[in-house]
């Protein structure tokens, strides 16, 4: 099969599609692959990493868009991708198109197939795809936190972990998944207070099992967040329903109640966001205050560390790109985990939750393909 990786047009992605290791696998299973050249400069691979094991770098994306069959990126095509778009390739990367009606429609108009990361998922529930870059963004989360909470800027100037004689700050993380443990993680490494709030008992268990005495747990409902946020310092949002828009559990004023100078950091915001004031930002305009509360919503925060999540990415998708090389839809109809990653076929929508969030008609997969 032939495969294309390109450079992201996305503000301030710096990641690409496969690393030099995943290309080389890829040449070695027989395939040809192409490189729009100076895709992966931004992840530290040169044009002669990629050479060296053997792809094509090609010197303009309309030729790697026209003659790939898949199509491996990272992020979702911007609007001047949509023209590239066309019905007889395979799209695979992260799309989140229940907050994209956009990017939806271009592909439904192209007749695209779109086979989205961050909806794979295993016979437990697990995302497998998404997991790497959850844990990254959950990381990040919380030296945003720490950082916007400083001065010079809007931020009220607390130190998350305080120091003896000041306490440290209060950190409330919406959620219990991948995003939220690690943002916990880290929030609990830096001596910061925190509190936990997600639904369902299970998640909140490994959260106090993992950090005994260190996190407080509560249930998700309005009760419990209107108290956790009262005065709270910064709210990390993690909310994620697989292939749906995420539900809207934070009220604008429960974001007030926060107080001047308080962070909101919206990890979820891919996904249409859970914070009712929460709108996407860039990594070159991060925040904006709303409130009077600092707003974080940057939506491709692994962009900032390039090196790492590519090869973090590459090695979750390579197993994946590799049996869509070998197998074309024969793949998705062996592989249970990637026929759920299927969104869009030949222009049909074919993922209930994107299609609800956007009243479009559904279509069963297997009969799409």
């Amino acid at each position: 099969m032939i495969v294309g990786t390109v450079r992201e047009l996305k503000v301030a992605e710096y990641r690409v599609g496969l690393t030099p290791e995943g290309a080389d696998a890829l040449v070695r299973a027989g395939h040809v692959l192409l490189v729009e050249s100076g895709a992966g400069i931004g992840s530290g691979f040169s044009d002669e990493a990629y050479r060296a094991v053997g792809a094509e770098i090609v010197a303009s994306a309309d030729d790697v868009w026209r003659r790939a069959e898949l199509l491996i990126k990272v992020k979702e095509p911007v609007p001047a991708e949509f023209r590239r778009l066309r019905s007889g390739q395979v799209l695979f990367t992260y799309l989140h198109l229940a907050a994209a009606p956009e990017v939806a429609r271009a592909l439904m108009d192209a007749g695209g197939t779109a086979i989205v990361y961050e909806t794979v998922e295993l016979a437990n529930g697990s995302l497998p795809l998404l997991i790497p870059m959850s844990e990254i963004a959950g990381r990040l989360a919380t030296e945003a936190a720490g950082q916007w909470l400083r001065k010079p800027g809007p931020g009220r100037g607390k130190l998350l972990s305080g120091l003896p004689g000041a306490p440290p700050a209060h950190v409330v993380i919406l959620g219990a998944g991948t995003v939220s443990s690690n943002a916990c993680a880290v929030a609990v490494a830096l001596g910061a207070r925190v509190t936990v709030i997600s639904k369902g008992l299970e998640p909140l268990r490994r959260i106090e099992e993992r950090w005994p005495g260190r996190v407080t747990t509560l249930g998700s409902n309005a009760y419990n967040i209107d108290r956790a946020l009262e005065g709270a310092d910064a709210l990390i949002s993690g909310v994620l329903v697989t292939g749906a828009r995420a539900p809207r559990v934070v009220t604008r004023e429960q974001v007030r109640r926060m107080g001047e100078g308080a962070v909101v950091v919206a990890v979820d915001i891919d996904q249409g966001g859970s914070v009712e004031t929460a709108r996407a930002t860039t990594h070159e305009d991060p925040v904006y205050v709303e409130e009077g509360v600092v707003h974080y919503g940057v939506a491709n925060m692994p962009g900032s560390v390039p090196h790492t999540s590519t090869g973090a990415l590459t090695a979750a998708t390579l197993p994946y790109v590799l049996r869509l090389a070998d197998g074309g839809q024969e793949a998705l109809r062996a592989d249970p985990a990637l026929m759920a990653g299927l969104n869009v076929a030949a222009g049909k929508v074919t993922k209930r939750g994107v299609a609800e969030a956007l009243n479009l008609p559904l279509i069963a997969p297997e009969a799409a393909l």
